[in-house]
């Protein structure tokens, strides 16, 4: 891997430890969907031996491939790039599915991409709806502010979609259809997570 700053932080950063706690023990395999600058990727090859990192933004990939030459780099769509079905361990996701309008086709796709016994690691940007989204908000700007103060912000080059088309509650709501049993949290400085376990075989 290539030496970079000693910190680079910015809101989806911040929450990558919410991907790379739910690695299972064991995991030999994992997916980075839109995997952007490939900072998550990076750091999950560095607990999962093959990790493959898929963006349909060539230039954005670019960047990506400096982070770790290890990581695969795919440039193409999740929805249709023909990857194995449940053929990854963990199948993750910083920021990225917002990028997909049709949320139920999204998630149904992931779990797909897992193996049995995999896990789905989601963190999410969504839309505020409701009086509870307003005080996360709140909440998120003032912690938000003390880490600018104390890290900077670092600046990602990938694509942004904003406002996201999905509201909180909708994001909520599609889990539950699709990845029954899926741990859900609502986080601050605008974002959600979202762990789900494939069941192992019968």
């Amino acid at each position: 891997m290539t030496s970079g700053p000693a910190v680079r932080w910015n809101n989806n950063i911040h929450y990558h430890r919410r991907i790379l706690d739910a690695v299972p023990a064991g995991a030999r395999t994992a997916l980075d969907v839109g995997t952007g600058n490939g900072l998550l990727a990076a750091e999950l090859h560095q607990r999962v031996p093959e990790v493959t990192a898929v963006d349909p933004d060539a230039t954005v990939l670019a960047s990506a491939r400096t982070e770790d030459e290890g990581v695969r780099w795919v440039q193409g769509d999740v929805l249709t790039y023909p990857f194995p079905p449940a053929s990854f361990d963990v199948v993750a996701s910083v920021a990225a599915l917002h990028h997909l309008p049709d949320l139920d086709r999204a998630l149904a796709r992931l779990a797909e991409l897992t193996a049995p016994g995999g896990v789905v690691a989601v963190v999410g940007l969504a839309r505020s709806s409701r009086p509870l989204d307003a005080l996360y908000d709140v909440a998120g700007l003032v912690q938000q502010r003390r880490y600018r103060r104390r890290y900077g912000i670092w600046e990602h080059s990938a694509p942004m979609v904003w406002p996201p088309p999905h509201t909180y509650a909708a994001v909520r709501r599609s889990a539950a259809r699709v990845l029954p049993g899926a741990a859900w949290s609502r986080l601050p400085m605008w974002r959600y997570s979202l762990v789900w376990r494939k069941p192992p075989p019968a």
